[in-house]
C-alpha cells in the first residue's frame, strides 16, 4: 500500500467548497500533505510484513484441507453402529497417549469443537516444556486407540504458522508483528483520509482505464483498498490483539490464578493425581451449561503445580469461544475455585475467530481467502507505485490528468 491515494489533481486536494477562504484552502492542503506523508511512510514500513502475513495466512485459512493435501490429517475411523456412541474414559485416553511416549508427562488434553471424537493429548519431557518441543497424539475418544500425530515441527503447516505468528522469533516476533499491525491500521486510516477528496470529486471506486498505466494502477489500488477497508481493519485489529496473548496470559496468572491458588503456596509437590474423569465431572457440576474445551495438567502455563485446570466452553456457535477455567485439586479431585475470565482475555478470545475466519464453515473460509488475496493486490500495487515513482513517464502521466 505504499502508493499514495492520489487525487485527480496529482496529490493536491480540491478546495473544501467553492466559498472557502484562501487560508482555509491552504490549511486543508497542508493537512492533506501531512496525511499523505503519514500514509506513504506507514505503508512502506509495514508492507513487507503484511505481505508475509497475508501469504502465510491464506493457506492457514484452509488448515484442515491443507492437512488432507499433505497427508497429515488424522480422521476418526468408521465403527460399527453398535459402537458409534461409545465413549472411553478420559483416563483411558490419557493412558493411550502416554503409552506412545512413555518418558513424557501430560500437558494438555484438547477437544477441538469440530472434532469432538478426536481428542489431542499434548505430552512433553517436563510439564513446563515450551510448546515447540512438545508432541501431540490424536486418540479415538470411542475406543481410546491412538490414531497418530497431528502435523508437528518441520511440517508445512508448522512452518507457515510460525512465520505467521512470530517469524520464529518468539515473544519478540509476536510483539514486532503486533506493532506492524498497528502501523498497518495507521496506513489504512491515512489512506482513506487522502482518498476522500478524490472520492467526493469523481465517486467511489472509479478506475480511469483510458489513462496511463500508472494512473490505472493507482485507481485500482484505491478502489480495491476501499473494497477491503472493513475486512482489513477487522483482521488488522484482531491480529494485533492476538499478538498480546502471552502477555495477557501472564497477567491472568499473576492476578486471578495467583489469588485462586494462594492457599497452596509452599505445599510439597504432588505425589499422586486424582482421576481426570473426576476432575472433568467436578468442572461440569460447576458449569453445567458448558462442555470441556481442554484440560491443563499440573505445572503447565494454564494451570498450577497442584491443579487440573478444566477449561469449559460454550456449546453454541456464538459461545464456543467463551471459556471458564475450573481449578480442581489434582490430589483429591475436589473443586478449588472457578472465576470468569477478566475482560482482556474475553477480548482476546473473541478476536481469534474474527481474525482467522474459522467459525462459519467453507463459505466463510472462501470469503476470508478472497479478501486476503485482494489485500495482497492492494499491498503489491502500492509497492509498485512506490518503486516506479521516479519513472520518467510519471511526469507525462501527471500532465495528462
Amino acid at each position: 500500500m505504499p502508493g499514495k491515494f492520489l487525487t485527480g489533481d496529482g496529490g493536491r486536494a480540491a478546495a473544501p467548497h467553492a466559498g472557502a477562504t484562501r487560508e482555509r484552502r491552504a490549511m486543508s492542503q497542508r493537512a492533506l500533505r501531512i496525511w499523505s506523508i503519514v500514509h506513504r511512510w506507514t505503508s512502506l514500513v509495514c508492507t513487507a510484513f503484511m505481505l508475509l502475513l497475508c501469504l502465510t495466512g491464506l493457506p492457514l485459512v484452509f488448515g484442515h484441507e491443507l492437512d488432507l493435501l499433505t497427508g497429515d490429517a488424522v480422521e476418526a475411523p468408521t465403527l460399527p453402529a453398535s459402537q458409534a456412541n461409545r465413549r472411553a474414559s478420559y483416563d483411558a485416553v490419557l493412558r493411550a497417549a502416554l503409552n506412545e511416549h512413555p518418558a513424557h508427562v501430560p500437558q494438555y488434553m484438547i477437544w477441538e469443537p469440530d472434532e469432538p471424537l478426536l481428542p489431542v493429548v499434548v505430552t512433553a519431557p517436563r510439564a513446563d516444556t515450551p510448546p515447540d518441543d512438545t508432541l501431540s497424539t490424536t486418540v479415538d475418544a470411542r475406543t481410546a486407540q491412538p490414531l497418530g500425530m497431528p502435523p508437528g515441527k518441520g511440517s508445512l503447516k508448522f512452518v507457515l504458522l510460525k512465520l505467521h505468528v512470530d517469524m520464529f522469533a518468539g515473544l519478540f516476533g509476536k510483539l514486532f508483528l503486533g506493532a506492524m499491525g498497528v502501523v498497518f491500521l495507521a496506513a489504512i486510516v491515512s489512506g482513506v483520509v487522502v482518498y476522500l477528496p478524490f472520492l467526493r470529486k469523481v465517486g467511489l471506486g472509479r478506475v480511469r482505464l483510458a489513462k496511463k498505466r500508472r494512473i490505472v494502477w493507482l485507481d485500482w489500488h484505491n478502489a480495491i483498498g476501499m473494497l477491503t477497508l472493513a475486512w482489513a481493519l477487522l483482521v488488522g485489529t484482531t491480529g494485533s490483539i492476538n499478538t498480546l496473548a502471552d502477555l495477557m496470559l501472564e497477567a491472568w496468572r499473576n492476578d486471578q490464578l495467583a489469588q485462586m491458588i494462594a492457599p497452596y503456596q509452599g505445599q510439597p509437590p504432588l505425589v499422586a493425581r486424582a482421576s481426570v474423569d473426576d476432575a472433568v465431572q467436578t468442572a461440569q457440576r460447576v458449569a453445567p451449561d458448558m462442555i470441556p474445551s481442554f484440560v491443563a495438567f499440573p505445572g503447565t502455563r494454564f494451570s498450577s503445580p497442584h491443579h487440573y485446570a478444566v477449561w469449559m466452553r460454550g456449546d453454541g456457535i456464538l459461545t464456543t469461544r467463551i471459556l471458564r477455567p475450573v481449578l480442581v485439586d489434582a490430589s483429591i479431585g475436589a473443586l478449588t475455585d472457578s472465576r470468569e475470565l477478566p475482560w482482556y482475555l474475553k477480548v482476546l478470545l473473541g478476536s481469534q475467530p474474527l481474525h482467522f475466519g474459522d467459525f462459519g464453515g467453507m463459505p466463510l473460509k472462501i470469503f476470508w481467502a478472497a479478501f486476503d488475496v485482494l489485500t495482497v493486490v492492494v499491498l503489491g500495487s502500492g509497492l509498485y507505485l512506490w518503486l516506479t515513482r521516479h519513472n520518467p513517464r510519471k511526469g507525462r502521466a501527471s500532465a495528462a490528468r
